[in-house]
């Protein structure tokens, strides 16, 4: 039985049910819910005050997932292959994933976690999961679970118990966009 096990089964059933989560992901404690479900995303959104064009990203197991979720250009496949550190990349053409979640030009930002934490949860789960900073949008990202605000642990259903002792300072991931005639746009190093 892995140590986390617990947190996991609580983290599914309220993801389930369409509840937030507030979790440790690769990167940095993040919100989470259901990338499927309309009503969780829009949650996520009121709970960071940020408005609903900008666009947050999607966790995954693995890369076998990623096609059912968005377009996946050739390169993606190196691009993820070579990586030594969580890379988020914007793909295009997104699909069945909650309407509110995909932006008007149609991407969206997926990363393929890594962390056994993360895998376990979001396979277990069977779907995407979202994943955005633990803050007020505009506010700093927090590094550890120490630095989350208690209005934000306070409007989540459910905080993972797992790595809140963990007192290392966590980065977010590194951003990049996939464009047309397959160049690199870098958003975030």
């Amino acid at each position: 039985m892995r140590p986390y096990e617990k947190d996991i089964h609580k983290a599914v059933e309220v993801l389930k049910n369409g509840g937030i989560i507030l979790y440790p992901t690769d990167t940095i404690w993040g919100l989470g819910c259901d990338a499927t479900n309309e009503e969780a995303v829009n949650r996520i959104y009121q709970i960071k005050k940020r408005n609903n064009s900008k666009s947050m990203l999607i966790l995954v197991d693995d890369t076998s997932r990623l096609k059912e979720y968005a377009y996946v250009p050739s390169m993606a496949w190196e691009l993820i292959r070579v990586t030594n550190r969580p890379l988020t990349i914007i793909y295009p053409r997104a699909r069945n994933l909650a309407r509110n979640l995909i932006p008007k030009e149609g991407t969206i930002g997926i990363r393929v976690v890594r962390d056994d934490f993360c895998r376990d949860l979001i396979r277990i789960f069977g779907k995407p999961i979202v994943s955005t900073s633990a803050n007020i949008s505009g506010q700093p990202s927090p590094s550890n679970f120490s630095e989350i605000s208690e209005e934000i642990k306070q409007s989540v259903d459910y905080i993972v118990q797992w790595r809140q002792n963990d007192t290392r300072h966590s980065r977010p991931s590194s951003v990049i966009k996939l464009g047309k005639n397959n160049e690199v746009i870098v958003i975030r190093k």
